[in-house]
């Protein structure tokens, strides 16, 4: 399942850094991750700071 990044996403963009597959994008301030690329590795919800990333 791919991972998605909730609505407390504070735009740091550490999961787009951390994406080994460039599955995560900047929409705005707020970053998402498209899950037909996301390979559900979970590199993005080790570094995000305040835990918004969840397997969907």
């Amino acid at each position: 399942m791919a991972f998605v990044i909730g609505d407390s996403c504070i735009g740091c963009g550490s999961c787009a850094g951390a994406c080994p597959v460039g599955a995560i994008s900047d929409n705005g301030g707020v970053f998402v991750i498209d899950g037909s690329q996301c390979i559900s590795c979970g590199a993005c919800a080790g570094s995000c700071p305040v835990g918004t990333i969840a397997e969907e």
